[in-house]
């Protein structure tokens, strides 16, 4: 008797095997430090046709395999290697749309000028953008409450309440920010009440296409506490780190019988991410969630103690898959900036030299002193302006070593450091790797939902290029067809029109990437 065929897989399935069948393959890559570039010999650990055209191979040229570019004059790469980078770029998560300005994100002139204070550029387009997805999920609900977890400072829960006119209860774990933003609060609205009702704000201050609209009089509400992912929904709130003097609200969810809630978190470290997706998975109450997640190397991951829960695997489909574990160097790699990187390597710039110098004061520190093996030296700053003999003499103290008695300028040190383009190359290599991780850890977060029967969606909201975790999981208890149908309109309309910073606010940067420790 013929056997039953098997049922077809979901893409994200297919996609979440395959990504892990390909990490499998590039393990040893996949978890290595480039601070151990000299000291274990990485380089020797490539392919000898790698090695061979990396050797030779400009930044720029770099930056064409990375961004799937033609390689431009000189650039030959093996054809393995072309299939390594085709792959690596086909399984990760589109991270945004072609084209759109180069620019950092500018002073947003669609943002009424309050909402801006104290408020950076990039954060501006992150709290617009998940602002008005956050609207969208209000009117397709008929929730117009929002919890907002991991607030900080309240950037995103101001805009929401103030710019946006819902009933927002900001949660954050630090009581001292949310003292922060409750002066920030405070401060708003002393500038209100002096321009008098609603709408008598006054002209803009600079002439603009389109003004930004009046303000509510109604802020959020701030709650010190932390989420406790193995309490009732009812009950989620911990006393706050450090303890504040204001009472912890036992139930931001609760409210009038039958009144549901929308939940978000903007950037959303480590197991905070996955705890929202726990608690409207088994919340009624939770109309629907958008989370955006950071820090992935925070995540907990198996072995726990027993009752403790897991940040990864969350879904039964990818814990059940072979080779799904993530060290924690993959999943700290998974937060580097690929885009800003790019950029760096296009521009041919003098901080390329950065991991360089770490990889040698590594080589340096485990020379004086075998026990230690990748100990923190925290970032130098502008560490590619200095001479390596300078960078080392503020970085050696650090780890409890003497500058003195260690050879800053031998031979070796300096055969070392003629190299910084091979470290170059193979950090490059392992940042091909990271959009992969984060998709998988993304994805299995999507899975974790649909097993369970929920509408969910992953969406690239921000620019990867100044807010490199631009993927936002929106899920929802009803279709969402409706809310995400118009997202690209919005993201035409946030094109802006720089405006020069105003009190309290600072000018635009480019997103940093994460230096070597």
């Amino acid at each position: 008797m013929a056997a039953a065929p098997r049922p077809a897989l979901q893409p994200e399935q297919q996609r979440a095997a395959d990504i892990i069948r390909l990490l499998s393959l590039y393990r040893p890559l996949l978890d290595a430090y480039v601070i151990d570039f000299f000291a274990e010999g990485l380089w020797a650990r490539l392919p000898p046709p790698w090695q061979a055209a990396l050797a030779t191979a400009a930044p720029p040229q770099l930056a064409s395999l990375l961004g799937g570019r033609p390689g431009g004059p000189g650039a030959t790469w093996p054809l393995s290697l072309l299939a390594f980078a085709a792959a690596a770029r086909a399984l990760a998560f589109p991270r945004g749309r072609p084209g759109g300005s180069p620019r950092p994100p500018c002073q947003s002139a669609r943002l009424h000028p309050l909402l801006r204070r104290h408020v950076k550029p990039k954060k501006q387009h992150e709290i617009r953008r998940l602002g008005k997805l956050l609207r969208r999920l209000s009117q397709a609900t008929g929730c117009d409450r929002v919890v907002d977890v991991g607030a900080g400072q309240g950037h995103l829960s101001r805009f929401l309440a103030f710019g946006l006119g819902l009933s927002v209860t900001a949660v954050e774990g630090d009581g001292r920010l949310a003292g922060v933003a409750e002066r920030f609060d405070r401060e708003l609205l002393r500038e209100l009440e002096k321009t008098g009702p609603p709408g008598n704000e006054g002209p803009p201050r600079r002439r603009q296409n389109r003004p930004p609209p009046p303000l509510s009089r109604r802020g959020p509400r701030h709650v010190a506490g932390r989420l406790d992912p193995g309490a009732p929904w009812g009950e989620f709130l911990l006393p706050p780190a450090p303890p504040g003097s204001a009472p912890v609200a036992r139930n931001p969810l609760g409210g009038p019988a039958g009144e549901g809630v929308l939940v978000t978190g903007l950037h959303a470290c480590g197991d905070l991410s996955p705890a929202l997706l726990r608690h409207f998975a088994r919340s009624p109450a939770v109309a629907a969630v958008a989370s955006v997640a950071c820090c992935h190397m925070k995540l907990s991951t198996s072995p726990q103690p027993p009752g403790c829960l897991v940040g990864y695997p969350l879904s039964a489909w990818v814990a059940g898959l072979p080779g799904h574990e993530l060290s924690y160097r993959a999943r700290e790699g998974a937060c580097h900036a690929l885009e800003e990187y790019v950029g760096r390597l296009d521009g041919e710039s003098g901080s390329l030299r950065a991991h360089c110098y770490r990889a040698v004061l590594e080589t340096l520190i485990r020379a004086a002193d075998p026990g230690k093996k990748r100990p923190g030296v925290q970032t130098v700053k502008k560490a590619h302006a200095l001479s390596f003999p300078q960078y080392a003499r503020l970085g050696l103290p650090r780890v409890g070593l003497d500058p003195a008695a260690v050879p800053l300028d031998s031979e070796a040190v300096g055969a070392m450091l003629e190299q910084q383009h091979k470290v170059v190359a193979f950090f490059s290599l392992t940042l091909l790797l990271a959009p992969l991780v984060e998709t998988l850890i993304l994805l299995d977060r999507l899975l974790y939902l649909r097993e369970r029967g929920f509408q969910c969606a992953l969406v690239p909201l921000f620019d990867p290029r100044f807010s490199p975790r631009n993927l936002v999981l929106v899920a929802a208890r009803t279709p969402l067809g409706a809310v995400l149908s118009g997202l690209d309109e919005d993201s035409d309309e946030d094109e802006e029109v720089a405006e020069p910073p105003g009190e309290g606010q600072s000018p635009p940067a480019p997103a940093a990437g994460r230096e070597p420790q």
